[in-house]
């Protein structure tokens, strides 16, 4: 496989006054083209800003992102977004928010729109309104609207927290599928261990205080996958075992990370 993203982070730090926090501490990380890597850490440890990172929208830090070849300096196509809130525009349609600023008269752009309604297998709600419809149907609506642009690296900052455990597995599943169709890679934050095992390829545990990475660990299970099966359990419990190794104790019963 080709080098998809290439993370070089020598340092993200804050200051506040007299004090410096430093946020993220030589953190180096290559992704694969076609990956599907989930990160994963305590509170504090700098997940969703080395999401950021990574999509552009924070620069000031000491370090490089490259995708395909290309130095990450803003926010670009290339790097699709997926905020924790899905974030449509109320006053528009579902099609209408996947399309955004793209003209919906254009035969190519009403085909890509209809495609990508058929991948994230919301057929029959074209012209439903965000008030309209669920929250688990609005993340997949962004989802669309994201991939619509053909992004080379598909980001996702814990985008099914807020939602109902059996919305959350079913909005997983439709995950997977769009994965597996589109062969795109993907980075998802989460703080749940399970999630972080069903979905990734590889799984990054960060540990904080400062933010590092912990340990890398490739999951190497075939799709679908199964919480119940020993091999998932057995993944489980190596993953559990990097958490004892910090002084986070209320990880240590597997509770969300």
């Amino acid at each position: 496989m080709n080098l998809a993203v290439d993370i070089q982070i020598v340092e993200k730090s804050f200051h506040m006054e007299t004090t410096k926090n430093i946020v993220l501490n030589g953190i180096d990380l290559r992704i694969e083209e076609g990956d599907f890597l989930t990160i994963i850490g305590p509170s504090g440890c700098g997940k969703s800003t080395l999401l950021k990172i990574m999509a552009g929208l924070d620069t000031e830090y000491k370090g490089v992102i490259d995708i395909n070849g290309r130095i990450v300096e803003k926010p670009a196509i290339a790097q699709g977004f997926i905020f924790q809130e899905h974030r449509l525009f109320p006053w528009l349609t579902v099609e209408q928010n996947i399309a955004a600023d793209l003209n919906l008269k254009d035969p190519a752009v009403r085909q890509k729109v209809d495609d990508m309604i058929e991948i994230v297998r919301l057929k029959g709600y074209e012209k439903a309104f965000p008030s309209e419809i669920s929250g688990g149907m609005s993340q997949r609506v962004a989802i669309a609207r994201a991939l619509i642009r053909d992004p080379e690296v598909l980001l996702l900052d814990e985008p099914f927290g807020a939602l109902d455990a059996f919305t959350r597995q079913h909005l997983q599943d439709v995950l997977i599928d769009i994965w597996q169709k589109k062969k795109i890679t993907m980075v998802l934050v989460t703080h749940d261990i399970d999630e972080s095992i069903y979905l990734g390829t590889d799984i990054a545990i960060l540990r904080a205080n400062p933010g590092e990475l912990q340990k890398l660990v490739h999951v190497g299970l075939s799709y679908p996958r199964s919480r119940t099966d020993p091999s998932f359990q057995a993944i489980r419990q190596k993953v559990l075992k990097e958490f004892e190794k910090t002084d986070t104790e209320s990880y240590k019963d597997g509770e969300g990370i």
